[in-house]
């Protein structure tokens, strides 16, 4: 069998070992499509994963990687054919099945979902499942019709991979958008993905007031903790906050009150076991709202051998919108 490399997380002692490593065929896990990983990206999860920041890896040995693209080599599925571009997120990837820090992957085909057309692996990987939760969102801001005259959306943790396809979705379907960030230096970058007001996230990491002043229609938070109860204390009646993220901390030392007196909605969007029907149609609108060029300039494009530096890079926060890893 042909040998392809990998990037292997193995168990040491009571913590973990990260290594290259070289793999066959036979070392891929149950399946019924064969894909050639083209591309990968970095996620906040797999920052988590590879640093073992939180025990994300469910089993060893296990390659880390949430996403992956690519063309698909072999398949038994009716639904894909060889030659096929595609793209797998989520569905475990990386935690208890190998995942995309490889040159090859074996899949289930409930978890593939088509490259959007006319779009390279290469761009998909370019939203990756931070894009794709970004998407699930900003729908879940759609389904609940909150218009956007209704009032500007607050997205928080807005220098990252969540938060700048965030604002290029919002902004792309009439949204205001306010970036709230700690590293202001980004200004003139999230203005050029449609924000329109840039505030330093220290605005809402102040005491928690459980209703306190309005400031927005509703919003889109990747960070958790103080920021998204703050987030939620300033969100006008009847408003939608949709949440994605734990950046700051998994806590969240808010009060019931703006569920009960302004009617506020908390909505948790979730990319691992997402229903394929909702992960079809999120992959679907992205493929009509994401502006490629854009999303090419919130784009980095590094080798795959620097996957373990930028895992650290960020955890520190230092990771500014999108990266692509080219693998095969």
């Amino acid at each position: 069998m042909a040998k392809f490399k990998a990037l292997v997380a193995s168990k040491e002692g009571d913590g973990q070992r990260v290594e290259w490593s070289e793999l066959d065929d036979g070392d891929l896990m149950e399946g019924d499509v064969t894909i050639a990983v083209s591309h990968s990206t970095l996620n906040y999860k797999d920052g988590l994963a590879i640093t073992k920041t939180l025990p994300v890896i469910d089993s060893y040995p296990m390659v880390p990687g949430i996403d992956l693209a690519g063309v698909v080599e072999d398949s038994s599925s009716a639904e894909f054919n060889v030659g096929d571009q595609v793209l797998v997120n989520g569905c475990g990837l990386g935690e208890r099945h190998f995942g995309g820090y490889a040159a090859r992957a074996r899949v289930k085909s409930e978890w593939v979902v088509p490259v959007p057309p006319g779009w390279s692996c290469h761009d998909a990987m370019a939203v990756g499942t931070a894009g794709y939760t970004a998407m699930l969102c900003v729908l879940g801001l759609l389904d609940h019709d909150l218009a956007p005259d209704r009032g500007p959306i607050i997205v928080t943790g807005a220098s990252g991979g969540v938060g700048s396809v965030a604002i290029a979705l919002l902004a792309k379907n009439g949204y205001q958008v306010v970036a709230a960030t700690g590293r202001m230096e980004e200004e003139s970058y999230l203005k050029s993905l449609g924000a329109s007001q840039v505030i330093d996230r220290k605005e809402l990491m102040g005491e928690v007031r459980p209703l306190d002043e309005i400031r927005w229609a509703g919003g889109v938070d990747a960070v958790g903790s103080t920021i998204l109860a703050n987030v939620l204390g300033q969100t006008q009646p009847y408003g939608v906050v949709t949440a994605c993220g734990i950046a700051q901390g998994r806590d969240l030392p808010a009060s019931v009150l703006p569920f009960i007196v302004r009617g506020v909605t908390l909505q948790g969007c979730e990319s691992v076991n997402t229903p394929r029907p909702l992960r079809l149609r999120a992959w679907e609108r992205l493929g009509k709202d994401m502006d490629r060029d854009i999303l090419q300039s919130m784009t980095h494009t590094h080798p795959v051998e620097d996957v373990v530096q930028m895992a650290s890079d960020i955890m520190a926060g230092k990771v500014r919108g999108r990266t692509v890893y080219e693998i095969g």
